[in-house]
């Protein structure tokens, strides 16, 4: 389920799975381990998560602005 967050954040913001992974997990490679089974702990999900929630809403604040 997180990874099908992760992969519709992607598409929708455009964003380097490498990039997505240094901001938000402070791992690079952290989509492709996901991808390939990787299971994240409860506090890494969370963190992951609120960074997509928090991307989302600066980015849509950014918008209203113009």
């Amino acid at each position: 389920m997180l990874l099908r967050q992760i992969e519709r954040f992607l598409r929708q913001t455009r964003m380097p799975w490498t990039k997505f992974g240094r901001l938000a997990a402070q791992d690079p490679r952290f989509v492709a381990d996901l991808r390939n089974g990787r299971v994240p702990r409860g506090d890494t999900i969370a963190r992951v998560e609120n960074f997509m929630q928090s991307y989302h809403a600066s980015a849509g604040e950014s918008r209203h602005a113009l």
